[in-house]
Order: C-alpha cells, then sequence, then structure tokens
C-alpha cells in the first residue's frame, strides 16, 4: 500500500544531516465522480509544500480515494497500511518514517476511535512529528490528545448533519423532477437529460423482451455482441441489465435508495426532466415482476418453489414432457421426462426416468419430432388467441384507486388549511396510505398480467423460426410461450414400430390461455 517519492540528492543529504525529518503524507477524499482523483491530488500536492515549511519531507505518500472515514463498515486500506507503517518506523520496502502530515485532521479521521488508533500508532515511540496545514501538533501532549478526540467527536456529529442535508437536498431535487446528481446512467448522454441514441432504444427494447419472457442473460449477451458497454467501458452481465430495467428513471420517475417512488402532494409519480425510455406501465410491469422473484425461487411454472435446478435449460419442453405410461393403478408414471442422447442415431431424446430416480423408465421420444409437433400446435393455438382484443382491458379497481387518491389529496389540503386535527389526520392518514399501497400492488400484478397482449405477438411465427438474431426469439422465450400456453405434454408409450406417432401424445393446456395471459415481446 502506498508509494514512495522521488526525492533529489539535496533532500537526501538533509535527511541525514538531520535538517529534514522524512514523513509520510495522507490523502483522502469520500466521493470522486468524475474518477479522476484530483481530491487526492490536491492533498498531495498541498502536503509536500506545507511539509517544506515544517523542516519535513514527504518521503511516502498513502491515499484512500473516494473512500469515506465516518462509516463503520469502510475499510481504509492506506489508512490502515500508514499506521502500521508509522507504528515501526518504516514502510514494508524500508522507506524510514519518522511522523505524517496531512491537509485538514477531518481527512485523516472522523471516528474517535480512529483518532486514538492514530495517537498510538505516532507516539509509539520518543520524537515522532505530527503537522497539518496550520502547523505542528504535539501528540504526545495530553491536553493535545484530549482536543483531538474532542474534534472527532464533533466532526462525526457535524458528519451526520450533512448527510442529513445531502438526503433533504436529494429528495427536494427528486420531487422537483430534477436531475439526479452523480456519474450518468446507462441510456442516457453525458448531461443525464437526453436519451443516448443506442443505449436508450436497447433498455426499452429488453424492457418489451424480458416482459415477454426472455432472459437476461441472453440480453446480456446480445449487447456484448453488439458493443453496447456500460458507462464505465464494461461488458454488460446480468447484474448490470437487471439493474437497468429496475430503475423507475427509465420511464421518467425516481425513487431514493430503493425505497418509495417519489410522489406529489396528490400523490402521483413525479415526473422528471430527462428523458424517459419506456412508458410508466412497462416499468411498472417489470417493477412487479422483479419484486415478486425477490427473495424467492421461481419454479419452470412460474410457481415460488423452495428450490430449483439452476441450469439453464437448453431445450424448449425441459420440465413439461412428462411420462404418461399406467402404472398399476392405472395412474399414468407423470415423471418428468429426461434429456438424453442418442450416439448411434446422433439425436437428442425425451426419457422417463428409471425407477430409482421417481420414474419408470419405460417411455422414450425423439426429441426433436416431439419439439416439432408441440411447437406447431403451440403456435397454431397462439394464433387464435391474437384473434381476441384485450387492448381496452380496464383494471377493475381503477376507480377505487383514483377515489382514494383524491380523497387523500383532500385531507392534505384540509390539514394544511388547519381544518382538521394533527391526531385524525395522520391516524386517518396511515390507514388510507396502506390502501393505497396495496391498491398499487394489485395494478402493478394487473398489469404484468398482459395489458397490452396483442402487441408483437401477431408475428410471433416468423420470429420463432427466423435466423436474425436482432429479431429470433431465443430458447429462453420460446420456453416462456409454452409456459404460458401448457401446463404439460405427457407422452405414451409408443407401441410397437418405435416410429413417431402423435396420436401418443396428450397436450395440457392451460386453461386460463385467453390473449391477458400474454405480454408483450
Amino acid at each position: 500500500m502506498g508509494n514512495p517519492v522521488s526525492l533529489t540528492a539535496e533532500q537526501v543529504q538533509a535527511i541525514l544531516d538531520g535538517t529534514l525529518i522524512p514523513v509520510c503524507g495522507y490523502a483522502r477524499i469520500s466521493k470522486d465522480d468524475e474518477r479522476d482523483r484530483h481530491g487526492v491530488n490536491d492533498q498531495r500536492r498541498d502536503n509536500r509544500r506545507n511539509a517544506a515549511n515544517y523542516s519535513m519531507v514527504v518521503v511516502y505518500e498513502f491515499e484512500d480515494n473516494d473512500r469515506s472515514a465516518s462509516k463503520p463498515d469502510v475499510v481504509r486500506p492506506d489508512f490502515e497500511a500508514m499506521l502500521k507503517a508509522v507504528t515501526r518506523g518504516r514502510t514494508d520496502d524500508g522507506v524510514e518514517i519518522r511522523g505524517v502530515i496531512v491537509v485538514h485532521e477531518d481527512r485523516l479521521i472522523r471516528r474517535p476511535g480512529d483518532y486514538e488508533r492514530f495517537v498510538e500508532a505516532v507516539t509509539h515511540v520518543d520524537g515522532r512529528v505530527y503537522a497539518d496545514e496550520r502547523g505542528t501538533k504535539d501528540l504526545y501532549s495530553e491536553d493535545v490528545e484530549t482536543l483531538g478526540l474532542m474534534g472527532a467527536v464533533i466532526s462525526k456529529a457535524e458528519t451526520r448533519k450533512m448527510r442529513k442535508r445531502a438526503r433533504n437536498n436529494h429528495r427536494r431535487r427528486a420531487e422537483d423532477g430534477k436531475v439526479p446528481r452523480g456519474r450518468k446512467r446507462f441510456g442516457w448522454m453525458d448531461n443525464k437529460i437526453d436519451a443516448h441514441p443506442i443505449n436508450g432504444p436497447a433498455i426499452a427494447k429488453a424492457a418489451q423482451e424480458v416482459l415477454g419472457g426472455r432472459g437476461m442473460g441472453s440480453i446480456a449477451l446480445e449487447w456484448q455482441r453488439k458493443g453496447i458497454r456500460t458507462v464505465m467501458g464494461n461488458d454488460h452481465r446480468v447484474s448490470s441489465v437487471r439493474d437497468a430495467l429496475r430503475d423507475p428513471r427509465i420511464c421518467g420517475w425516481r425513487r431514493i435508495n430503493g425505497g418509495d417512488l417519489i410522489r406529489d402532494e396528490h400523490g402521483k409519480p413525479v415526473v422528471g426532466e430527462w428523458d424517459a425510455l419506456v412508458e410508466p406501465w412497462v416499468w411498472e410491469g417489470l417493477d412487479a415482476m422483479f419484486k415478486a422473484r425477490s427473495g424467492n425461487t421461481i419454479g419452470r411454472d412460474g410457481e415460488v418453489i423452495p428450490e430449483v435446478d439452476r441450469r439453464a435449460p437448453k431445450y424448449i419442453l425441459t420440465g413439461r414432457a412428462r411420462c404418461a405410461k399406467p402404472n398399476e393403478k392405472g395412474d399414468p408414471c407423470g415423471a418428468i421426462m429426461r434429456i438424453g442422447w442418442s450416439s448411434v442415431h446422433g439425436w437428442h431424446t425425451y426419457n422417463c426416468p428409471g425407477k430409482q430416480n421417481g420414474g419408470c423408465g419405460g417411455v422414450s421420444v425423439k426429441g426433436a419430432a416431439l419439439e416439432e409437433y408441440v411447437t406447431e400446435a403451440v403456435l397454431a393455438k397462439l394464433e387464435e388467441v391474437i384473434a381476441f382484443d384485450v387492448t381496452e382491458a380496464v383494471w377493475e379497481s381503477a376507480g377505487e384507486y383514483e377515489e382514494k387518491e383524491a380523497k387523500l389529496a383532500r385531507m392534505k389540503t384540509e390539514w394544511t388549511r388547519g381544518g382538521i386535527s394533527d391526531d385524525f389526520f395522520f391516524s386517518a392518514v396511515r390507514s388510507l396510505e396502506d390502501e393505497l399501497r396495496g391498491l398499487r400492488v394489485e395494478r402493478r400484478k394487473f398489469l404484468l398480467s398482459g395489458r397490452t397482449a396483442l402487441e408483437g405477438v401477431a408475428d410471433i411465427r416468423e420470429r420463432w423460426f427466423s435466423d436474425d438474431p436482432d429479431t429470433s426469439l431465443d430458447i429462453s422465450q420460446k420456453r416462456t410461450y409454452m409456459r404460458l400456453a401448457l401446463n404439460a405434454v405427457m407422452v405414451h408409450p409408443a407401441g410397437r414400430g418405435g416410429r413417431f406417432n402423435p396420436d401418443r401424445l396428450e397436450l395440457r393446456w392451460r386453461s386460463d390461455i385467453p390473449a391477458t395471459g400474454f405480454v408483450a415481446v
């Protein structure tokens, strides 16, 4: 940790003569949003200049860039390395150190415990020095140590005040719809307002496709193939795709620290001044999907289950093809068929597992033939479904939601005028806001269920068989359509001949297959 400083021959001789004291410089800045290290570089320059005024010379430099000194869970590697070096009087590579210099004490410590550790390290042996831009300090004096501890306590309190002011400022800016500060976000230009001509449409397309069942890993691979990178210039991963899609900024809204959406006095989400990349209902659908998955494991049928095999399926009927061979009681076996490989013929098969694995081992079917038949059946069913017009679907609780929002707005107005007491207002508002929160969850589920079912579904057959990677459906999307249409494909024994016979298949369609069960892709 840290780096040595190149010295002139005169400085080296002055150290040997005892006219210059070799010290280490420490620099720190809490936030480096621009990633240009300008804060720590300025402090390093000031440390060298100040050291010369105190008959010192900086021979080694430690720095913690973009790291807080007040948060207990933040580790400062160079601060810890500096304490170790100062205690021993030399660095790991043998550079002698007889003291420390910083620009200001708050760059060094913000917590009383850190100050005590620092004083103990410096005073481990006699004769060490310490200085900042205001001059030298005798850490061997009890009064100076006490004042330093008091300063650390005051600094910690001031830090809390600064954080509170910063949080309030962030919320005020959010309530005014102002562009969030900090680094730019993926999807927008450097001004954080205008949509990026490539990344913005990429997010919009990905949002629709994820609602349609496409995996985020597939989208990450597509963005890598197209050279679409993160704002830091890195390849996209599932996590970066997920972070981009779950951020309400893509529809013009905002929330702070993962909390509720910022809303105006009427309960409506505040619309920001930056370009929206998707419609609000699209983000609400994504939000409902992410919240439904949060903390749960989702099975192949979309239901929450305790455990699931996390290997990505490579075949469209994995987990949906089941053995229908009757057992001793006449009931179908029902075991999920597993993928096998015929080395003789060079194709994959769907096989019922053996008895030791919960099946009967009595049914096998050629995979390509099974998938071709079921695919055509599902596509035909989808082409029937899209004849239904559901674009005018209305959420049945919309009236109740609007009425409660209007009631809340009236209560706030009356309370502001002094027409109702604080006790009544806060007790009534708490109950009303709980009801609204539940209705918002219900509305998100409605939107996710397929309010815009017809968008992008009409060309599903063309996309299913397309070779164009930009328009074709990948395996995760195809499996989603299979799941939305089918509960299971029951495969009966083949009988004599061994040839594929579609009559041995029993397609069990979902009962809720009407168009509202489909979402845009």
